[in-house]
């Protein structure tokens, strides 16, 4: 390893542009591919009001039809520069380049390696995005390694407070027979992968995600952080929900733990919505999917009873910035919405 000091920082602090990836077919949305470019356009909308947007599409054709969408939605189109790359998903948070800072006050894209969550076949495309997007913004790619082996890690496994300490679940990084990102990994590789190339110096490790989850356990749908001491982690008390006993357990293990300055975590709590099915599948639904913008939050929202009080909890923990609402009741038929789609490249 390089004697090079990097910090990955926190949502929170501020952003150059958001990147997200405008999909060009429906085969993570069947039935509702139509419905859910017009969620992106809003998405857009709403990230555009705030800061700049980079938006991968397909080719300049591609391009020509979301623009279309774009001007018909009044969308300030002079925020959004364009990346052309075919891609298999639009995925960003777990296929895009995770930007850290160096001590030098640069930013670098850490090239971490993608298996389509080692669960489906069709993401060699998607391997390509770091170096595209790295080439784009004109600034260095490193990739990531551990005993000479690419690591697997998506971003929607991780989250950090950008002090040192950083979530992630042991259902996903450690399970050893499901979705296996790393064999043979340990919980102390990953806390020294963490801590070469992210500058994590203090790992939480929570136990299981929500049911629904495709991705095996991503921590972007359960625990969050919102501050350097604070983070929001969602709660179940119907005690018949399968959720109920894996958030308790999240919740224990919070409790326990310390940040990276030896203090104990503020922890709000925020309610799932009411269990959301399509099909003969248990989506994925969470307001702690979130994406925090420059002055603003998105918040994807469910047509729910809990959705107020959620909207509330975020007002709170929030203060000074735009809490808006994007309906995700189309994007979580992909199994995820706004954070799982998005990545921020830090200023």
């Amino acid at each position: 390893m390089e004697n090079i000091r990097r910090r990955l920082p926190a949502e929170f602090e501020p952003h150059r542009a958001i990147l997200l990836a405008f999909p060009h077919e429906g085969a993570d949305w069947p039935g509702k591919y139509e419905a859910v470019q017009w969620a992106f356009v809003e998405f857009i909308k709403k990230i555009t009001l705030f800061e700049k947007l980079i938006l991968i599409v397909k080719s300049e054709q591609h391009r020509e039809k979301v623009e279309k969408k774009l001007r018909q939605a009044h969308v300030n189109r002079n925020q959004i520069d364009y990346i052309f790359l075919n891609t298999n998903r639009s995925w960003m948070r777990d296929s895009g380049p995770i930007v850290v800072k160096n001590d030098d006050g640069n930013s670098e894209a850490l090239h971490f390696n993608f298996n389509g969550w080692a669960k489906y076949a069709n993401y060699h495309k998607d391997k390509k995005v770091p170096t595209t997007v790295a080439a784009h913004l004109n600034i260095p790619v490193t990739k990531a390694s551990y005993n000479n082996r690419h690591v697997v890690l998506e971003g929607g496994a991780i989250d950090t407070n950008g002090k040192g300490s950083l979530l992630t679940t042991e259902e996903c990084l450690l399970d050893p027979e499901i979705q296996v990102r790393n064999p043979d990994f340990t919980r102390e590789a990953y806390e020294k992968v963490f801590y070469d190339y992210l500058g994590i110096t203090h790992t939480i490790w929570l136990g299981e995600g929500i049911e629904g989850d495709d991705t095996h356990g991503h921590v972007d749908d359960i625990c969050r952080f919102v501050n350097a001491d604070t983070v929001v982690v969602c709660r179940e008390p119907d005690k018949t929900d399968g959720n109920h006993v894996r958030m308790e357990d999240n919740m224990k293990r919070l409790k326990k733990a310390r940040l990276e300055n030896g203090k104990p975590l503020n922890i709000a709590e925020m309610p799932l919505p009411s269990r959301l099915d399509f099909e003969a599948m248990r989506m994925p639904a969470s307001y702690v999917n979130f994406l925090i913008l420059n002055h603003a939050v998105l918040m994807p929202l469910f047509n729910d009873k809990n959705d107020y009080k959620a909207l509330g909890i975020m007002n709170e923990l929030f203060p000074g910035r735009d809490i808006i609402g994007i309906n995700g009741t189309d994007l979580i038929w992909g199994l995820g919405t706004l954070h799982c789609l998005s990545r921020e490249i830090p200023l």
